[in-house]
């Protein structure tokens, strides 16, 4: 498996990093070498990194945490949209508004504003409004849509942020850093590997290795949402058990219980000892 790995990782590119003369010198222990003007990114980084950004993303939906993809660049939109939506996790793949974290409760009421619009389409498509009006709902609908359906479920904070591109997502990262979010990154080599808490070195403007990256951190959640699910079935079946066996008796109806046990015997000592004379 890893080996195969390794190879779907070469044939994506993902070891082409930028040009040296636009590269970040805090990226030097990820970088292998330069070849024509372009830097090389070391391929055991790579794997390093990914592995340890599976191995947290499973444990993370393991424990009940949902994991959000940020990637707004051409390149993964596609990628993202496709990959992440089949597990149904979050994702961000048109503009990450300002506060979407940090100002998690009015993002939520946009989100409800357009729960509010499309039922008004599903009921009567808008008919018992002006032309102009109309229009305006439409065009707002169309707005909130873009912008927010990918986190329309998410109805907390994610237990991670996965992002392509640091440079381009650093509003996102900063709010992350900010509320205590762990992130995850696909870093190129004029990339800040300080922004990202496990960073995974390689090339982030090629849609064939942001699709090898985003296909093994999908494997991973999937992985962690099945334990979760095993988890909870374990829990049930423990709960069940508990319900089935015979409830015990408080201690206050053991002692009564007890008292009355004991009064009977005193009544059947006392008889025994009255019919005892007559019977000599």
């Amino acid at each position: 498996m890893a080996n195969t790995l390794v190879q779907d990782l070469i044939e994506s590119g993902i070891h082409f990093g930028q040009r040296s003369s636009g590269w970040n010198p805090k990226m030097t222990p990820y970088i292998y070498g330069k070849r024509n003007g372009i830097h090389i990114i070391d391929i055991k980084e790579t794997v390093k990194g990914l592995l340890l950004a599976r191995k947290y993303l499973t444990k993370t939906v393991a424990s009940g945490k949902d994991v959000c993809f940020v990637g707004t660049k051409r390149q993964a939109k596609g990628v993202i949209e496709q990959r992440v939506g089949d597990i149904e996790m979050h994702y961000v793949t048109e503009r990450w508004l300002g506060g979407t974290l940090t100002n998690f409760g009015t993002i939520r009421n946009r989100l409800k504003r357009l729960e509010e619009l499309e039922a008004i389409e599903a009921d009567d498509n808008f008919e018992s409004y002006s032309k102009k009006m109309e229009s305006q709902l439409r065009r707002e609908m169309r707005k909130i849509k873009r912008n927010l359906d990918g986190i329309r479920r998410m109805h907390k904070m994610p237990g991670a942020i996965v992002a392509i591109d640091v440079n381009r997502e650093a509003t996102a990262l900063r709010e992350a850093r900010k509320l205590g979010i762990p992130t995850i990154c696909l870093i190129d080599t004029d990339g800040d590997p300080d922004m990202t808490d496990i960073a995974i070195p390689g090339n982030d403007d090629s849609m064939r290795s942001i699709d090898v990256i985003v296909r093994e951190l999908c494997k991973a959640i999937s992985d962690g949402k099945t334990a979760r699910v095993e988890r909870n079935e374990g829990k049930n079946d423990k709960g069940a058990g508990d319900d089935s066996r015979t409830p015990r008796r408080s201690s206050r109806a053991q002692f009564r219980a007890d008292d009355s046990n004991a009064a009977a015997g005193e009544a059947s000592a006392e008889n025994a000892a009255t019919a005892a004379p007559a019977e000599s």
